[in-house]
């Protein structure tokens, strides 16, 4: 399949995401990471971009709570080009009622190639890499084929 080159800026586009039982890690890790992240701009679902305002001291773009409907909003946000990356501290031993939603999401960030992360020493890689400051061409699909055959049935 062909591909296209998709330049993510030098100031990256984030989406921060966190089950309940990890927000509390994601909030430290993210007050760790407070330089790091000032100069990018950043996207929360519900609570968690409440928490990470109060705490890191700048603007988060805030959206619903995960349950109702903030992965989804996540996931269009990576469809339309506006989120770069993505770090997701989700619990894999917590059965929730947005499951598929979750898993959406994160297909999502494979389908379009954006870095993923979903515990912290992944987190911790990712945002510490010289990539991270820098521009990057992300290869993507075209998908044109793809769209070809599911309107052609």
């Amino acid at each position: 399949m062909e591909q296209n080159k998709i330049t993510i800026e030098r100031d990256k586009k984030v989406a921060l995401v966190a089950h309940d039982n990890k927000k509390r890690d994601l909030i430290e890790w993210a007050n760790f990471n407070k330089t790091l992240l000032s100069h990018h701009t950043v996207y929360a679902t519900g609570t968690t971009g409440l928490l990470l305002e109060e705490e890191l001291g700048f603007p988060i773009h805030k959206l619903e709570s995960g349950p109702l409907g903030g992965d989804q909003q996540i996931g269009a946000k990576i469809v339309d080009g506006d989120i770069d990356f993505l770090i997701f501290f989700w619990d894999p031993l917590e059965s929730l009622s947005h499951d598929p939603d979750v898993k959406a999401l994160l297909r999502m960030a494979v389908v379009w190639n954006i870095p993923i992360a979903c515990n912290r020493a992944t987190a911790d890689f990712m945002i510490s890499s010289p990539l991270m400051d820098e521009e990057y061409d992300r290869l993507l699909p075209k998908y044109d084929e793809y769209r070809y055959r599911m309107r052609s049935g």
